[in-house]
């Protein structure tokens, strides 16, 4: 892919077909305020301090992107944004077209902001590798971003080949914990499973997991071409080091795009009530035959999950991690609701100074 810049052509047969990209009518409703003025869409493929490679109906474009970047990580520009492009010699990134979904988490800081990982997806690959006990928790928290989202999840089990179990029983455990999810079995050595997982991804597909699972191996396998860079898991400790460092959009051989992302060692959920109780929609619909609404499913009589606890319908580790689920996503809108109240009060502050201010001036001009 070229970094040059260019700037996009009219008359000749486009490099790139929008709609593979994941353009359609409502994007393009959008942007007629913006198309009045010159500019052309363009698709976010990977983002550095100050510039953006994006893709154009003419192809390729390194942009000046300053224009987009917020001090707000949730609002600021992203692998997967559509943006105005304001084409010639120094290609500039004029806006960003709001939004269809985010997939976001809460940022490494620990504030009450969320950091956008990939912005308008409609599929998330949840990639776990085989070759390393599957942790149940992990697969719940990166499903709940995507539910949350608004996209559909499919769960990856990679590494078919180097397995520590067999993986139909590994295939049928994950799905204990993922009802109603797509679970495909792959091997990118022997090509098992590729095929099928093709069939499960639609329009922009986004790959998240830990290091070491095989997402960056799993994309060239789709992309058909080692395009993304990839390394051994540490022997020592079965551990995978951070080989891909951006998050990179790329278009996919059959049409839509897929976007690979860096490993995520931490998964902080900021107000995914939502997408938790999708998650958990077992544990909800057996909470409909408590005696009580408000029941914690702790120790209230004539309560229906921890009965299914007690009889083995339910396991209590799933239980457990629904609470602390629930526990931290309520936190962090809590926290999120007192920051926009903060914003508020302070926004208030500011206008009663300047009413004061208004009044002193008046007073001494009479």
């Amino acid at each position: 892919m070229s970094s040059s810049p260019s700037s996009p052509r009219s008359t000749s047969t486009p490099e790139f077909d929008l709609a593979a990209l994941g353009w359609d009518g409502r994007f393009a409703a959008m942007f007629t305020g913006h198309a009045e003025h010159g500019l052309v869409p363009a698709r976010v493929t990977r983002v550095d301090r100050g510039r953006c490679d994006t893709l154009t109906e003419a192809g390729a474009v390194r942009a000046d992107s300053t224009a987009v970047v917020a001090p707000d990580p949730e609002h600021t520009v992203c692998t997967g944004d559509w943006a105005a492009l304001r084409p010639g010699p120094r290609p500039e990134l004029v806006a960003l077209l709001p939004r269809r979904s985010t997939i976001a988490r809460a940022s490494a800081d620990r504030t009450s902001h969320r950091q956008v990982l990939a912005a308008n997806i409609d599929t998330v690959g949840v990639v776990a590798s085989l070759a390393a006990p599957i942790k149940p928790g992990r697969i719940e928290r990166l499903l709940a971003l995507a539910w949350d989202a608004g996209t559909t999840p499919v769960i990856v089990l990679t590494k078919a080949d180097a397995a520590e179990c067999d993986p139909e029983v590994a295939a049928a455990e994950t799905s204990t914990v993922a009802p109603g999810v797509d679970i495909v079995t792959v091997s990118v050595h022997t090509g098992a499973g590729i095929e099928g997982l093709v069939r499960s991804l639609s329009g922009t597909t986004v790959l998240l997991g830990p290091s070491g699972a095989g997402k960056s191996s799993l994309a060239n396998a789709l992309l058909d071409t080692d395009r993304m860079e990839t390394s051994e898991v540490r022997a020592t400790d079965d551990k995978g080091r951070h080989t891909t460092v951006h998050r990179e959009l790329l278009p996919l051989p059959g049409g839509g795009v897929i976007i690979d992302t860096p490993g995520l060692r931490g998964i902080g959920l900021h107000d995914v009530t939502d997408g938790a109780r999708h998650v958990f929609a077992d544990i909800e619909e057996l909470a409909q035959g408590c005696a009580f609404r408000d029941c914690e499913h702790r120790t209230e009589p004539r309560c229906a999950v921890q009965d299914a606890v007690t009889d083995g319908r339910l396991d209590f580790g799933r239980l457990d991690r629904y609470r602390r689920m629930l526990r931290e996503t309520q936190w962090a809108a809590s926290r999120s609701d007192a920051r926009q109240a903060g914003k508020r009060t302070a926004t208030d502050k500011a206008i009663t100074r300047d009413i004061r201010a208004l009044y002193r001036f008046r007073d001494r001009q009479r």
